[in-house]
């Protein structure tokens, strides 16, 4: 599978998290307590709601056994009030459970909205850092966490108030036992070191076998999509054996960290199903000898019983901890995307008479500790089209992402009509600034709705019409419901996948149009019909064209020569043909589509753009 780009290195969040998300563990932990304070503020309501319901919940507990115990004393004794006590004991239990089932349902409907709110955030988050800044996390490892980990950091909220609750009961069961007999409080505060210990260490090693686990299933969740993303490879290669095992890889390790989890729940439990009961033991203990001192009645024996049970409960509060440990580390997962800074844009406007002149200076860019682009001045007249080659990792493809922003230089200024792309809103950044690439994704259910898919809607008239200019009108018109057809029903080949994001961006063309070897997947007949379409057809503006064929450089009305991350020259592509090494670009390129033969200036020439160089300007 090919490697995920890396983290810039030059990129001020690269010190926050790295290619796989995992920050330091300072940082991480702010960030996870962050998540976790934003999702208890958006939830807070509903979860003082549960805490209040879980609170009163807890209080019928805690009165149940000194009901019950009164009752049974008042049985003994053949009190008259033994009926009304126990309609009161029949009342308790129905409140408590009446309590829990509302409790039970606010805590769903809870986590479900928080959950939703913390996806709905982190996914507008990472739209907003762009996919430069995003490349830093594997596309599974994104799922995992804007999916399973926000659903576990969305249960934040409720894990906090029921923890608050289960608290209560095993405290106000300590109090109500100190109030039968301060003998048998003390005789179970023997044993509450150990209780203390016990949940220490619980919470201790869940905290780092859950984060280790939850980072172990990113990684898999990553190879995954990685296999998915080249099925069709794996399957020609006949390889899927091989990559079942490599997404499978991380398996073991997953398991050993589920198995310590286990491990360290289980230990928890076993230590409380010893000490539970050795408490209890010893309540009874001393509270027969006070029955048979006559210092407690049979009732308040009861009642300590079951106080001495409920005080030690620690299973309840072991799972409301398990709870929270989860959810902070999951928090952690996402607070590390969510610690990536968005891109920044400013409130300048482009002026109305500009014609879309396109300047680069002093351009850098590094990309996986590499400059790609190394001090780069380039000037593309407005209205003019300019076409940029260069041999495989020259950087053309980057200085496509910088011409319109999709990615910032390290240094240097990236200018369109005088402005600072920096400095643009993002609304007039992508009106003015359109986009087709190679390998286009098409969105929207119908085909229609995917060439309209853009910053502004430009209507049905404006997608045929783009559709027309791109060659694929005609196509669009034989598939069963034409426009509306379904996107995932209509059978495209990769020319004609390649025209709809053409027409997309066709129909959204501001002043500058950045064509990313656009064009790769068509025949020579209907990238000809496709430029002529674009000269005559298209809003004028400016086109930088990023080229691998000579064609399509041949019909520019300049080219930008890149070797080794510099501009080597820029002119016409006639003129820069009399160098060999400009040849020698082209020379492993096409068969037929290469030389001179293939030069068609026909529809070029009639939008030469005043100002553009007529010779060739060789950079040192």
């Amino acid at each position: 599978m090919a490697p995920q780009p890396a983290a810039d290195a030059s990129d001020p969040a690269a010190d926050t998290a790295d290619r796989t998300g995992t920050a330091g563990t300072a940082v991480a932990g702010t960030e996870a307590d962050r998540v976790l304070t934003a999702a208890i503020r958006h939830s807070a309501g509903r979860a003082t709601a549960i805490c209040l319901l879980a609170t009163a919940s807890a209080a019928a507990t805690i009165a149940l056994p000194a009901a019950l115990g009164h009752t049974l004393d008042l049985a003994l004794d053949g009190a008259g009030e033994a009926a009304r006590w126990t309609a009161l004991c029949a009342l308790l239990v129905a409140a408590e459970v009446l309590l829990d089932a509302v409790s039970a349902r606010l805590t769903g409907t809870t986590d479900a909205r928080s959950t939703a709110w913390l996806r709905r955030r982190g996914l507008e988050h990472l739209l907003a850092v762009g996919p430069r800044r995003a490349a830093r996390f594997d596309h599974g490892d994104l799922v995992t966490r804007l999916s399973g980990n926000a659903a576990e950091a969305g249960a934040a909220p409720t894990a906090a108030a029921t923890t608050v609750s289960s608290l209560i009961t095993p405290l106000g069961a300590l109090v109500a036992l100190a109030l039968v007999d301060p003998w048998l409080a003390a005789a179970f505060c023997a044993g509450v070191p150990l209780l203390v210990l016990l949940l220490r260490a619980f919470a201790r090693g869940s905290s780092d076998s859950v984060s280790r686990y939850q980072r172990v299933q990113g990684e898999i969740a990553a190879r995954l999509v990685e296999a998915l993303a080249g099925a069709r490879t794996l399957a020609a290669a006949g390889t899927a054996d091989r990559e079942r095992a490599r997404v499978l890889t991380p398996l073991p390790e997953l398991a050993a960290h589920g198995r310590r989890m286990w491990h360290v729940y289980g230990r928890a439990m076993v230590g409380g199903g010893v000490l539970v009961p050795l408490l209890t033991i010893a309540v009874l203990a001393v509270g027969g000898v006070r029955l048979a001192a006559g210092e407690l009645s049979v009732g308040e024996l009861l009642a300590a019983s079951r106080y001495a049970a409920l005080a030690a409960g620690i299973g309840a509060v072991t799972g409301r901890l398990g709870a929270l440990v989860r959810s902070r580390a999951a928090a952690r997962r996402v607070g590390e995307l969510l610690a990536v800074p968005p891109v920044a844009y400013g409130r300048r406007a482009l002026p109305p008479e500009g014609t879309g002149r396109l300047e680069l200076r002093g351009v850098t860019a590094v990309r996986g500790g590499r400059e790609v682009l190394r001090g780069v001045d380039l000037v593309v007249p407005g209205g003019a089209t300019m076409a940029v080659v260069g041999r495989s990792g020259s950087g053309k493809s980057t200085l496509a992402a910088l011409a319109g922003r999709l990615a910032d230089p390290d240094e240097g200024r990236v200018l369109l009509d005088g402005v600072p792309l920096d400095g643009l809103g993002p609304a007039e950044l992508r009106r003015e600034i359109g986009y087709a690439f190679e390998r286009p994704a098409l969105f929207g259910d119908t085909v229609g709705e995917a060439v309209a898919f853009g910053a502004h809607d430009p209507g049905p008239a404006a997608v045929e019409d783009a559709a027309r200019a791109a060659s694929a009108d005609a196509f669009v018109r034989r598939l069963p419901a034409g426009y509306g057809t379904r996107t995932a029903d209509a059978p495209l080949s990769g020319g004609e996948f390649q025209r709809l994001g053409l027409a997309r961006a066709f129909a959204h063309a501001g002043r500058l149009l950045v064509l990313d070897d656009a064009t790769s997947s068509l025949d020579s007949a209907t990238e000809l019909q496709v430029s002529r379409a674009l000269t005559d057809r298209v809003r004028a503006g400016t086109r930088l064209l990023i080229a691998h064929r000579v064609s399509s450089a041949a019909r520019a009305d300049l080219v930008a020569w890149l070797e080794d991350g510099r501009v080597r020259a820029v002119g016409p592509h006639e003129a820069l043909w009399e160098l060999p090494d400009y040849r020698a670009v082209f020379a492993a390129g096409d068969g037929p589509d290469t030389g001179k033969s293939r030069e068609m200036p026909g529809p070029w020439e009639a939008v030469r753009a005043p100002g553009a160089r007529t010779a060739v300007e060789e950079r040192p």
